[in-house]
């Protein structure tokens, strides 16, 4: 029997097979243009400091090699680098492995999604797909397919300068809640002085012993200083007189009428021998039931309760009487403590206290502010604009009321301003101690997380800072254009007076909208809101308003024309003279 050499048979049966699968794999890569990809979006976007991809692919049949595995890994590539998305890994129906299995004789499809963190240089970039096909031990690099051109970053261009809230000491208003806006410091300032004369039982007739009374002397020199001090000025005057509620009704209207006219007399007296000129009202109260109800509300009388009880059912004076009169205990008190305190006349000057004006504060924090309350200092603090004036005044403040949080605060908020974020912090971390639950605290708390990118913390100390006033919910409207809820953002800011409610709507799709509340913006000299109408005019094809607002954005902010230039915003300008022009 012949013996048969073999090797030669297997030698070119390996070479054919290499040499298949070589040809399989240069097929693929010769016909790479048959496959269909479609990016979404088509021009790329960041949103909340990322890129969002999604890639939909489609093979078309006779085209994927059975015994064939592909690589496909997308691109962003820009000057200075470049940043890989996850690669995605197709097969062939004959390889053993657990990847998306795309037929020979069918084709078909796959879906991509991914993301990848977003940096400056990515707004000029160019998206491809490099893929990598493989049999066996031998591999083919196709050309890189380009899939997309930039990156959209309007998001990243909102304004970040979250506002700090003045520390005030607040009074609620109508609604119920604080109001940052209602400060402590008044120039004029209500006071008045009140003192009694009593009376006996059924008597109108002044006692001596009643006039040299201590409130009545300080009475009298109350109403004196008045005339001389022309930081005080008289609003009224009023002598009320009053008889006690018990007794038959008649009685009593004649006795406190009496008591007016004696009391008036006594009043008019006293001001002719001060020297001062003044008109007052008189009045009279023939029984005084509430004067009764407060005094005994006080008072420690046996069936206090019970008196109380019966005032609260009755509104008939006799019945009344009647009624605490049957409970004889509880009237011996009433009778030895309550009524004798009823039975008087009571004087009531009330002035207006006149503070110092503007000029003298101000004098005052500058040269000696030992002289100024804490409201005044304050104050003074608000009557420059120069921001280095206003941290020395509030340098001043803390250093004259340490427990007040108020100064600490205020400087922070200048602090900011001058971008100092950090020494900001350490003092609205001051007056935090000093007020733990001050909302305005707060909210300047997360202003200076929000700066420091520290996005939860920001959120949660403005949640904290509920109530302190509209700059929580501007601050807040910031916070969620950077973490990319456009919706909430525009529910935020609202009516806001910034820019960024613009820029939030149009990030939300609502152009329209977003133009008139960047016509309706107020802020002078912005650039960013020109450069938004700018955006604006681009996407609705409004090509004068385009160019007109840019121009303006690039006169306020020369800097913007390298932004301008690369913002694919403005793609389909990018090579009209015009646009040119204006960006070089």
């Amino acid at each position: 029997m012949r013996k048969i050499n073999l090797q030669p048979l297997v030698i070119i049966a390996i070479i054919a097979m290499l040499f298949s699968s070589c040809a399989s794999l240069e097929k693929m890569k010769k016909n790479a243009n048959l496959i269909n990809f479609k990016t979404t979006p088509e021009v790329l976007e960041t949103n909340a400091g990322k890129v969002d991809l999604a890639i939909d692919g489609k093979f078309p049949a006779k085209y994927f090699a059975k015994k064939v595995t592909m690589v496909a890994t997308p691109v962003l590539k820009y000057e200075g680098g470049e940043k890989a998305f996850e690669p995605v890994t197709l097969q062939g129906e004959k390889v053993d492995a657990n990847n998306k299995v795309i037929t020979l004789a069918n084709g078909g499809n796959f879906a991509y999604k991914d993301a990848v963190t977003y940096n400056e240089a990515m707004r000029s970039s160019n998206l491809e797909l490099r893929i990598t096909a493989s049999q066996g031990k031998k591999s083919v690099d196709f050309a890189p397919i380009k899939l997309a051109q930039g990156v959209i970053a309007t998001s990243t261009l909102v304004v970040n300068q979250p506002t700090p809230i003045i520390g005030v000491q607040r009074e609620k208003n109508t609604t119920g809640k604080y109001d940052p806006n209602i400060d402590a410091f008044q120039r004029i300032v209500p006071d008045e002085y009140t003192a009694d004369i009593l009376y006996l039982i059924n008597k109108a007739d002044i006692r001596p012993t009643e006039l040299t009374k201590g409130d009545i002397a300080k009475l009298n020199e109350y109403n004196k200083a008045i005339a001389k001090d022309p930081k005080k000025k008289l609003k009224s005057m009023e002598v009320s007189s009053y008889a006690s509620p018990d007794g038959a009704l008649d009685i009593n209207t004649k006795l406190a009428q009496k008591r007016q006219d004696a009391s008036s007399k006594f009043l008019t007296k006293e001001l002719k021998k001060s020297e001062v000129e003044a008109q007052f009202k008189t009045k009279f109260t023939p029984e005084d039931w509430d004067g009764f109800q407060a005094l005994m509300g006080k008072s420690n009388i046996q069936d206090k309760e019970l008196i109380l009880r019966v005032l609260s059912m009755y509104t008939d004076p006799e019945v009344r009487e009647r009624e605490i009169k049957n409970l004889s205990s509880a009237f011996t008190g009433v009778a030895s403590e309550i009524l004798p305190q009823l039975r008087r006349s009571k004087f009531t000057t009330s002035i207006e206290l006149i503070g110092k004006s503007d000029e003298e504060i101000a004098a005052l924090a500058d040269s000696d502010p030992s002289k100024l309350n804490p409201a005044e200092l304050l104050y003074a603090a608000t009557l420059t604009k120069d921001l280095n004036k206003q941290l020395a005044i509030y340098n001043s403040a803390m250093k004259q009321f340490p427990k007040d949080w108020r100064g600490f605060n205020n400087a922070g908020m200048v602090l900011v301003k001058q971008q100092k974020t950090t020494d900001a912090k350490s003092l609205f971390e001051q007056a935090e101690k000093l007020s733990n639950n001050e909302p305005i605290i707060k909210n300047n708390l997360g202003v200076c997380a929000l700066k420091a990118g520290d996005l939860a913390k920001a959120e949660t100390l403005f949640g904290a800072a509920s109530g302190a006033g509209d700059a929580v919910s501007s601050n807040l409207g910031i916070l969620s254009i950077i973490k990319g809820d456009y919706s909430k953002a525009v529910k935020y800011l609202g009516d806001s007076d910034s820019p960024n409610t613009g820029l939030a709507k149009i990030l939300a799709g609502d152009n329209n909208g977003a133009l008139k509340s960047l016509e309706n913006c107020t802020w002078e000299g912005c650039s960013m809101k020109e450069y938004f109408k700018g955006v604006v005019g681009a996407r609705t094809a409004k090509e004068n308003l385009m160019y007109e607002s840019l121009e303006k954005a690039i006169k306020l902010s020369p800097e913007l024309k390298k932004t301008a230039a690369t913002d694919m915003e403005f793609a389909k300008y990018f090579n009209e003279a015009k646009f040119k022009e204006l960006v070089k």
